[in-house]
């Protein structure tokens, strides 16, 4: 028989947080996140909360943990949206159909009695969180920025009654030996047709200082119409650019600004933490941080974290002088590959700009979602007898 129950002692966070750790403790693939930072999901003032409410539940099957599961309302999705909907989040489960439906069930009983009609996922508070579920590409090393999943996922969750809302793909990107000279004169064109410039700047603190804000409201306005995302208030803010700022350098953030020193694209990339953050699973100390810092030192494989142009920039070329300074970067560092993370099976902008580079499409994540009615529950139940 399986015990599904709601997490609110420090026992029980620990066996939450540790959980995933365990059940991918011999899988190469598996990449943790950082445990200090999981750690804040628990915490009353942790900075998705003052947007967000959230349940965390833990599966049981004869005293043994066997799976975990969080919901999360998103309030300011919600209401820009008008939906009512609830995410789940951090879903792991051993192969037992009984065990993540008694977990989606916990998470759906948890959604009706909040008034939501829909369940959605796997999301997190924003897309800066991991999401989406691997379908594809499960011999593939995840980034840091992603998580790894078993094969028998997608069945635990379709049988449950999800069904696909929507995909996202990724690619490697491979280092040119030389850059295109197409590619330098038509950044060239763009800079001086429009009066832009690249910020050239050697200390990151300085860099934060000055373009925070200018950063995260291009962010903002670039991604407001894509799925799942939501604005950065302040507090978020500060928060993500604490948790970033060890691993970030200015060679490897390209800011484009008009005239008026106003940010209208960035591009953000930093060196691959995948190995060592599963030689250390996720935690720094004792020793962990020896780790990063050679992956940081080091690095022959690099993510891309954020690439975003104010829309009325998106149609002008400023994408290509983000991308001439990327090439640049990987020539000179002789890059293996980059690695993309997610990118929107719908955002065809986005996916046309690899075809300036060698790219291999090498996996894909998929988002579910369930309407919370009587037919949905029904057909569940019969997929589940099936």
């Amino acid at each position: 028989m399986v015990e599904v129950k709601e997490v609110v002692n420090k026992k029980m966070q620990k066996e939450f947080l540790n959980f995933p750790l365990d059940l991918y403790k011999d899988v190469e693939q598996f990449v943790p996140p950082l445990y200090g930072d999981e750690k804040k999901i628990f915490d009353k003032n942790y900075m998705y909360y003052d947007t967000c409410e959230a349940i965390h539940y833990n599966a049981y099957k004869d005293g043994k943990i066997v799976g975990r599961i969080q919901g999360i309302i998103q309030n300011q999705s919600n209401e820009i949206r008008n939906e009512k909907r609830v995410r789940f989040s951090r879903f792991d489960s051993i192969d037992d159909q009984e065990v993540a439906n008694a977990l989606f069930d916990a998470v759906k009983n948890w959604a009706i009695e909040k008034g939501m009609d829909t369940i959605c996922g796997p999301l997190g508070f924003s897309d800066l969180e991991r999401e989406g579920l691997l379908i594809w590409g499960f011999e593939e090393i995840s980034t840091f920025e992603e998580q790894y999943t078993y094969e028998y996922y997608p069945k635990l969750i379709e049988n449950y009654g999800f069904k696909k809302e929507i995909d996202w793909v990724e690619y490697k990107i491979y280092p040119a030996k030389e850059i295109d000279p197409k590619i330098q004169k038509i950044s060239e064109i763009v800079k001086k047709r429009y009066d832009l410039h690249i910020v050239e700047e050697k200390s990151v603190n300085k860099l934060i200082k000055k373009y925070k804000d200018g950063i995260f409201d291009c962010l903002n306005e670039s991604y407001k119409d894509l799925y799942g995302v939501v604005p950065y208030t302040e507090k978020m803010k500060n928060e993500l650019i604490k948790q970033f700022k060890t691993i970030l350098n200015v060679d490897f953030i390209v800011l484009v600004c008009d005239k008026n020193e106003k940010v209208v694209g960035f591009g953000l990339a930093f060196p691959s933490l995948s190995k060592a953050m599963r030689k250390c699973d996720g935690k720094l100390l004792p020793f962990g941080f020896i780790h990063l810092l050679k992956a940081l030192k080091k690095p022959t494989i690099f993510d891309f974290g954020l690439i975003a142009v104010l829309p009325e920039y998106q149609s002008k070329g400023v994408n290509g002088i983000i991308l001439q300074q990327v090439m640049e970067k990987m020539i000179e560092l002789k890059l293996d590959y980059c690695e993309t993370n997610l990118n929107l099976e719908s955002n065809e902008k986005v996916q046309a700009q690899w075809k300036f580079f060698e790219h291999e499409y090498h996996k894909r994540r998929r988002s579910y979602m369930l309407k919370i009615n009587d037919d949905n529950n029904v057909e569940a139940e019969k997929e589940e007898e099936n």
